[in-house]
């Protein structure tokens, strides 16, 4: 049995196995806390918790040696007709195949390189939209967006037309009594994978073979597999959003009470050089009304050594100008002894004229999770234990903050350096206890910073006006560096009995110009608002009975459809003729202020999905060319004058464009013999080396890689070996 312990008997697997059984059962209001959107907290009495715990306890220890003899032999089965010992899957998220072309050609990324020559270098395909969820659940499961359902991070509901999170569901709906001023739960609300169809080591697992699944998107919450698992992309914060920063200050007379991703919030003066502020917490959902569980701090500042003290409780922490601080831990009561606790990271932006404090969003504690962020329960805790407290937030480095213009370019960086570190520590532990199975890691950083710094790869972004284009000219390939010395790390540490696979979901485009389609449907007729009322965000204000056609998020266009939308207008037997109306109109966009092509063309998602849940889908697919995106407004459901806009954020550089200008990249260590590898393809293609037939959802195909189909070894003990220093 493999697992992330230095194990080496049966005997010893079930001692640990029941040490941590019973730390489950000592720790009940953890496992019975919930924290998710509109959802707040449930509980069980601790008897009640404690009593069900030990039950379940009892049970898996009884069953423990049954479990443990068919594993065995479900290992041993599938060993017999494996090709490979061991795969290890190195995952950079939007890692572009132009710009690594570039680099290699000016003979850095060497390891990448080397790769290259001596194994494979192949340009992956990706989905339909190219968009981080949707491609990464492809790669999970093996199949197109039709069969697991991922379409993009938000979907709407037909009903409302408002927008919810397509991969997670939150059901908060649970029986309570009320106790003068509480409301007590007599259960706990689930929470809901929304991604259908199975992913790749679950099949593993049931066949005997382990896995380290670490940070691969929409992984939340984690389902039960034999192996290890840490949840990613869409793992909500504290307060239940996909990340809300909060920024303090003392500054007088700033009237925003809101950024886009954030809060600012007013420090108050308590006495000379002593500040108040309040961290915001989750709704208490336990006591009426629900309102956000408020954490006190106080600052003393020192002019003098530019340091401010903060305290919390009775906590002190020494906070130094321009530094984040570790992640600290923060506790939220939210009465009848029940606890919620967090991590989060302060950040002294300045002391003088004003004070500026920085605060990351409030992350779930992985030593004490309030959900489920990790499979089994405990790994979270685990890892915590080994290398300390680290962010466990879906969407980790903080880009609302640079959005906002909170924090700078600068601070940013060492943000998002500091939380690659982190997910370092875990891969190459999850790497050395990986001896056979698969060990699987996706790194965000490369995705975050090319979203921002993509700007100062384009003489004149709009988003640069009266900044030093030269200051940050070199962040992006330093980035790529990066990943190339990462790598040389890897290939140190891997024999002729590992197949690797480097990878991302897809590539990266500049962002200069957004586009409106919501406006642009409003001006050809498409969709209407009441009494001409623009602007709205979350589709308020559409008059839905003139309306044909509306968008909302990333992917694309959704018609009105009657009998789907609540008020849907346009009959089955209209629909592929206003479907093939918008593609004519809209395939060969021009933007009106350059003559470019914006949008390529449109796809009818009719005809490039298959499987039971295509009425998800958004009906046509928009291929934005290069430079182009959907705009922010038109992303939040607003209608507005403007069909085009300049971009004028720091998120500057983006993929959710034609899907045929955007691919990834797909390197290995042996020799790959598809020349068009598609993102589906993993999932087949890693169950057929480990001699286990592809189900039948599957989309992708099996890779031909035939020095391990054809049981051929690689000549040279240095294949695998980075090359040395000159």
């Amino acid at each position: 049995m493999k697992t992330f312990f230095k194990i080496n008997t049966e005997q010893l697997k079930i001692i640990i196995f029941t040490f941590f059984l019973i730390l489950l059962i000592i720790i009940p209001n953890n496992l019975y806390a919930y924290i998710g959107p509109g959802a707040g907290f449930a509980f069980l009495s601790s008897l009640i918790a404690l009593l069900v715990s030990f039950i379940l306890a009892f049970f898996s220890f009884l069953t423990l040696p049954i479990r443990i003899v068919i594993r065995i032999f479900k290992r041993n089965k599938s060993k017999r007709k494996s090709h490979i010992s061991r795969i290890v899957i190195l995952g950079y998220d939007g890692l572009d195949p132009d710009l690594c072309d570039e680099y290699m050609a000016q003979g850095k990324m060497r390891h990448f390189k080397k790769l290259k020559e001596k194994g494979s270098y192949r340009r992956l395909a990706t989905t339909y939209p190219s968009i981080s969820p949707v491609a990464w659940s492809s790669f999970t499961t093996g199949a197109n967006p039709g069969r697991h359902r991922i379409y993009d991070f938000l979907t709407r509901n037909p009903k409302t037309y408002l927008p919810e999170l397509s991969s997670s569901r939150v059901d908060p709906n649970i029986k309570s009594i009320k106790i003068g001023k509480y409301r007590i739960p007599l259960g706990k609300p689930t929470v809901s994978l929304l991604r259908k169809s199975k992913a790749f080591w679950e099949i593993l697992g049931e066949n005997g073979i382990f896995s380290h699944i670490i940070r691969v998107p929409i992984t939340f919450p984690p389902q039960k597999f034999y192996g290890a698992l840490l949840s990613a992309m869409c793992t909500p914060d504290l307060r239940g959003t996909q990340g809300s920063f909060s920024f303090y200050t003392t500054k007088s007379g700033k009237t925003d009470s809101n950024y886009t991703g954030g809060q600012l919030f007013t420090l108050n003066q308590e006495s000379k050089n002593v500040y108040k502020g309040e961290l915001l917490g989750p709704d208490n959902s336990i006591k009426e009304p629900h309102t956000p569980i408020i954490l006190p701090f106080t600052l003393t500042v020192s002019p003098e050594s530019e340091k401010c003290v903060l305290k919390i409780k009775k906590d002190k922490y020494t906070l130094k100008i321009k530094t984040f601080t570790p992640w600290i831990k923060v506790q939220f009561k939210a009465g009848l002894g029940i606890k919620i606790y967090g991590i989060c990271q302060f950040y002294l932006k300045s002391i003088d004229p004003e004070i500026e404090l920085y605060v990351s969003p409030i992350n779930i504690d992985p030593e004490k999770p309030a959900l489920p962020i990790s499979h089994p329960y405990y790994y979270s805790v685990y890892l915590a234990k080994l290398f300390g407290s680290y962010g466990t937030l879906g969407l980790l480095e903080d880009t609302w903050s640079l959005n906002e213009n909170v924090l700078d370019e600068d601070s940013f960086i060492k943000q998002a350096y500091k939380f690659q570190k982190e997910r370092e520590n875990q891969f190459f532990y999850g790497m050395e206890k990986t001896k056979q199975g698969v060990c699987a890691c996706v790194f965000d950083i490369t995705d975050r910073m090319q979203h921002m710094f993509f700007r100062y790869l384009v003489k004149g972004h709009p988003a640069n006006k009266n900044k030093d284009e030269k200051k940050y000219a070199n962040v992006i390939e330093d980035l790529y560096n990066y990943a190339d010395t990462m790598l040389g790390t890897v290939l140190e540490k891997i024999d002729d009995k590992t197949l690797l696979f480097v990878m991302s979901d897809h590539g990266f485009k500049p962002f200069i110009r957004g586009i409106n389609l919501n406006s642009w449907l409003y001006k050809n007729g498409y969709l209407s608002v009441k009494n001409g009322d623009l602007s709205q965000e979350y589709l308020q204000n559409i008059d839905w009975a003139h309306t044909k056609a509306y968008s909302i998020g990333l992917a694309g266009i959704y018609l009105n459809i009657a009998g789907r939308e609540k008020q849907g207008i346009i009959k089955k037997s209209e629909q592929e003729q206003v479907k093939n109306e918008i593609i004519n109109k809209l395939s060969g966009l021009k933007d009106p202020d350059s003559g470019k092509t914006a949008i390529n063309k449109l796809y009818n998602s009719s005809k490039i999905y298959k499987g039971p849940y295509c009425a998800d889908a958004p009906d046509l697919i928009v291929g934005y060319n290069t430079g182009y995106r959907v705009s922010w407004d038109a992303a939040i459901g607003k209608v507005t004058d403007i069909v085009f806009e300049d971009n004028t954020k720091n998120w500057s550089g983006d993929h959710g464009v034609d899907p045929e200008i955007v691919r990834g990249i797909l390197f290995s260590n042996y020799e790959i013999k598809n020349d068009d590898p598609n993102i589906m393809d993993f999932a087949p293609t890693i169950l057929s080396l480990f001699g286990l037939t592809p189900p039948a959802f599957m989309d992708g195909k099996v890779l031909s890689i035939p020095e391990l189909t054809d049981k051929k070894k690689i000549s040279g003990k240095d294949k695998n070996k980075a090359p040395k220093e000159n």
